[in-house]
């Protein structure tokens, strides 16, 4: 399992959809305030659909909360800003991977200051960012390949049923 961590989301729809990608990864999702919405906007519920129930969300009021609760953890920060990109290194269980606000990402600071665990999805030199509920998806599931997908159904199976 990894942690995702959403530092002041801005776009609830973003967030519904990242919430989304929790539950059915079984990653733990924490929100750090301040918020750019609030927890009963409807573009972010209709965004996570009835996944909050499967998800397990925790709210801090700082990104310093879960350094300090988490001393011992590996940390990855997701920035267009790194050298590496997210398939560089190795996701132990339980790591955190940090994501920024959708309008300018994490705080340079962070960044110089864990530069050697920033982490990016490569893209075009042209291209100023991908959507952030993308950009966590693409490194979750990179994280849990790497991790052989545990607890996660690998196969599907044919209905037999037919949809017009």
């Amino acid at each position: 399992m990894i942690n995702i961590v959403l530092v002041e989301p801005e776009i609830p729809q973003n967030t519904g959809n990242i919430v989304r990608t929790c539950a059915a990864t079984g990653c733990n999702l924490y929100l750090v305030k301040p918020l750019g919405f609030e927890l009963d906007d409807k573009r972010y519920k209709r965004a996570g659909l009835d996944y909050f129930p499967l998800s397990n969300i925790k709210i801090v009021d700082s990104f310093d909360e879960i350094l300090k609760a988490n001393p011992n953890e590996k940390f990855y920060y997701a920035s267009t800003k790194s050298k590496k990109t997210h398939t560089d290194v190795n996701y132990p269980d339980n790591c955190f991977v940090v994501f920024g606000k959708e309008s300018y990402g994490l705080r340079e600071d962070l960044l110089k200051a864990h530069y050697q665990d920033c982490i990016r999805v490569p893209m075009k030199s042209d291209a100023r960012s991908l959507n952030l509920s993308n950009t966590v998806a693409i490194i979750a599931y990179e994280a849990m390949r790497q991790q052989g997908y545990p607890g996660l159904l690998a196969e599907g199976e044919l209905t037999g049923r037919s949809e017009s």
